[in-house]
């Protein structure tokens, strides 16, 4: 199904300022659906002479009335139709009777969507008209507050461009806590949900009645707690804008909606939301990723430590074979704790091995190389992979590399390139094929890999937990060509 952007520009006239107007409209129009407890349909002309439902949104407050998915509705333009006279009189239009869907009896109204005073597309509004009881104060002052925000709406004003709204994380929504300010700021209503939320906060008296300002302003103060700039227009409704108040009790995020009527402000809504166990995890996460970077960080360190402990004992050692498996064992132990170094500065336990590889790469050689030079390349991206995975790649091509300076280029140098291409295997499965080519001597006559020395039993076996294979053939013109492949684990969401 297309997205709401893709059916503006297919199926309108719609310039993209407009589109993106229509955008910042659906993009708060949950808020006026749980408001009015009723489910919204928005219509764009479509064609010569029709409309076309290209967005539904049901309310989270009360029962909805369409179950069925009504995107991709049409509807023929007519005179008496409300979807035209709101588009053609740029105002708000009631139906006459409330009409019947199913067993439910729904009233309908249409509402505009302007911008700059050009009707771009109409809102229908369809309430379920239910009868015999009383409404609260609570349902009552919801409506009240929906039909404000209509009102704004058919009139261009809302939502307001000052302060987009986006997802955020912790963004208040109606159930979350409302309360409705006049145009000093006093507090004319406050659902359930806002007065537990602002007791939470430490405040032991009334809400309803007082200064909002006063309220929390009094809270942070008698906390110690810093005061945002941001707070001052939030608390008294002046403007459009989003913070976050908190105690050393709790947490509280406040969304502010200035309410207008021809552009002069008569009050505000503010939305209310207790993310005190957000917050909580989220500095729990802060503190876990905190100490999985220092673990990282001082297994390095002893790596490393280790690495200079086995390095002192090869140079005690006058046995010219047991120094060489020694010097080996630095080696690796050296490019297991460059892994947990770049796994230490980052923020999960995923990393970067096209770093590692252009590193470890230089390191082999820079440190095998003696008297005859040795070019290194690196094409390709590796792209990000688990920690697992990186470690048994690093040693792999670790030892792949040293075989080829050791065994193809000790005696004239030359060239050794890594080629890589990453590629998704099966769906939401990467693989890698890795390719090592050296200019070198080529491989000893009748080579096997089954016969060979320790790094290459330690490639084959890590090559086969990657689920991978891996051959050895002679390059052309010269030299050695060696290229496994790899399945990589996905990455954690």
């Amino acid at each position: 199904m297309s997205t709401l952007a893709e059916s503006l520009r297919s199926g309108t006239a719609l310039e993209d300022h407009d589109i993106e107007w229509v955008h910042l409209v659906v993009g708060d129009w949950q808020l006026v659906a749980d408001l009015a407890f009723a489910d919204l349909v928005l219509w764009v002309p479509w064609g010569l002479d029709g409309w076309r439902a290209v967005a539904h949104v049901r309310p989270n407050t009360g029962p909805m009335v369409f179950y069925e998915d009504v995107v991709g509705r049409t509807a023929s333009r007519r005179p008496d139709s409300i979807l035209d006279a709101a588009y053609r009189q740029r105002s708000i239009v009631t139906g006459r009777e409330p009409e019947r869907h199913g067993e439910v009896a729904v009233r309908e109204v249409a509402v505009p969507v302007v911008r700059d005073g050009r009707a771009l597309a109409v809102i229908t509004q369809h309430t379920n008209v239910v009868t015999g009881r009383t409404p609260s104060r609570l349902e009552l002052t919801y409506r009240l507050l929906a039909e404000a925000l209509v009102r704004m709406i058919a009139a261009g004003e809302f939502p307001s461009t000052a302060a987009p709204t986006g997802i955020r994380r912790g963004a208040p929504r109606v159930g979350d806590g409302v309360v409705h300010l006049d145009l000093e700021g006093n507090v004319l209503y406050a659902s359930p949900n806002a007065i537990s939320a602002i007791h939470r906060l430490g405040h032991r008296g009334d809400v309803i009645g007082e200064v909002f300002a006063k309220v929390v302003t009094e809270l942070m103060h008698a906390s110690g707690t810093a005061v945002d700039e941001s707070l001052a227009v939030v608390v008294t409704g002046r403007a459009p804008w989003w913070t976050e108040v908190s105690t050393p009790s709790a947490s509280v995020t406040l969304r502010a909606i200035p309410l207008t009527e021809n552009g002069t402000r008569g009050g505000a809504m503010l939305l209310l939301r207790d993310v005190s166990e957000l917050r909580r995890r989220e500095q729990e996460l802060i503190t876990k990723d905190a100490t999985i970077r220092e673990i990282h960080h001082r297994v390095k360190n002893n790596l490393q430590t280790v690495a200079a402990l086995l390095r002192l004992q090869s140079r005690r050692i006058p046995d010219p074979t047991a120094r060489t498996a020694l010097d080996e064992a630095v080696r690796r132990v050296g490019t297991i704790a460059l892994v947990h170094e770049t796994l230490s500065q980052g923020i999960d336990e995923t990393v970067d091995f096209d770093e590692i590889a252009v590193r470890g790469l230089r390191a082999v050689v820079d440190v095998a190389v003696t008297e005859h030079p040795v070019e290194s390349a690196v094409t390709g991206s590796f792209g990000r992979m688990r920690a697992e995975d990186a470690t048994s790649l690093a040693m792999i091509v670790s030892e792949l590399v040293q075989n080829a300076v050791e065994h193809g280029l000790a005696e004239r140098g030359g060239r050794i390139e890594v080629a890589v291409q990453r590629e998704e295997v099966e769906p939401g499965v990467d693989g890698l094929t890795v390719t090592i080519t050296d200019d070198g001597r080529g491989l000893p006559a009748g080579f096997r890999p089954v016969l060979a020395g320790l790094g290459t039993r330690i490639v084959t076996s890590l090559v086969q937990d990657l689920q991978g294979r891996i051959r050895w053939e002679p390059a052309k013109p010269k030299g050695t060509r060696v290229e496994f492949t790899a399945r990589l684990r996905p990455l954690m969401r």
